[in-house]
């Protein structure tokens, strides 16, 4: 099932700004428990591992809406 889809008006470089911040804590409070445990309790493969998906979600992110705004 999929979650439903919150829409935010960017209508300026600032709106973007702000959203991008707001967008990337989110991520991280979703995907950054992972990185914690491999942290704590791996070695620094999957600790780069864990960091490269958290870093990918947040950029997928990003250019998802930055790519959006150049539509339009």
């Amino acid at each position: 099932m999929d979650e439903p889809t919150e829409t935010t008006a960017i209508s300026n470089r600032s709106d973007y700004a702000l959203w991008a911040i707001e967008r990337a804590k989110a991520i991280v409070a979703e995907e950054g428990g992972t990185l914690c445990l491999a942290a704590r309790d791996q070695g620094d493969e999957q600790i780069a591992a864990a960091a490269n998906v958290l870093g990918q979600a947040i950029v997928d992110a990003l250019l998802e809406v930055f790519d959006g705004l150049t539509q339009e």
